[in-house]
């Protein structure tokens, strides 16, 4: 079953099944689904249900094994080597092993996703400076991830992730390491990205914080995916971004 929401089409899987190489599990099973710009959506299942899979294949990271999914309204299939950067760069992705680089403080690591995008240095520096003191990372700027939690790294690829405000974003598990504030908070901070425009799917496992939240739900389980609950909040919210557009 396909559900229809207010706004445009972001992502679109169109019958997309995928499984890995030489497995008989699929992972999905024929689904389809479109999430909707200027939207909120958490993703959940159980472990191994291949709610990481399922990031990868909306960032091209993965292709579906057959079906179609169209992001950006591009086929991730017809992506290549030339036009597969400028796709990702309208993405942000938090990834549950953060991946930051170890031989740059934390300040540079954020402010190094503008400078690739032709930023100046110096404003760069200064807009991770204010985002990395909004996730309470401010006296931590010079400091090397070596130096830092768990729950610090995760804040930080938050912060890298959203700092150019993506149309985009894909957190695989964000507040797993951070406490119930810091949770609140990033929560808040993606809520304001909805606002401006971004569309976030946030894979999680904390129930606390959907029920908290309500927004949009889809549930992966044996290769399935369905909605679990209706949308709270987000279709007016999209509605008046679309009223003023």
């Amino acid at each position: 079953m396909q559900l229809a929401q207010e706004s445009s089409p972001l992502v679109d899987f169109q019958d997309v099944s995928f499984s890995y190489k030489g497995s008989k599990q699929e992972i999905l099973r024929n689904v389809n689904v479109i999430f909707k710009s200027h939207s909120f959506y958490f993703l959940t299942g159980d472990s191994g249900m291949g709610k990481t899979s399922f990031m990868k294949l909306i960032y091209s990271g993965l292709l579906p094994t057959s079906g179609k999914i169209d992001v950006f309204g591009a086929n991730t299939k017809d992506l290549n080597i030339n036009t597969l950067p400028s796709f990702r760069q309208q993405i942000g992705i938090v990834q549950q092993d953060c991946e930051l680089f170890e031989h740059l403080n934390i300040q540079e690591n954020v402010a190094l996703v503008l400078k690739l995008q032709g930023v100046e240095a110096k404003r760069a520096n200064v807009y991770a400076e204010e985002l990395l003191a909004w996730t309470g990372l401010g006296e931590y700027l010079k400091r090397f991830s070596k130096e830092l939690s768990e729950g610090q790294k995760q804040r930080v690829a938050v912060a890298r992730a959203v700092i150019r405000r993506p149309k985009l974003l894909l957190a695989d598990e964000p507040t797993g390491n951070v406490d119930e504030a810091q949770s609140k908070r990033l929560i808040g901070l993606f809520k304001e990205l909805v606002k401006m425009g971004t569309t976030v799917i946030i894979a999680t496992h904390n129930r606390q914080l959907i029920s908290a939240n309500g927004y949009c739900e889809y549930r992966l389980k044996n290769g399935e995916l369905r909605q679990y609950n209706s949308l709270r909040g987000t279709s007016s919210l999209t509605a008046q971004l679309m009223r003023k557009a």
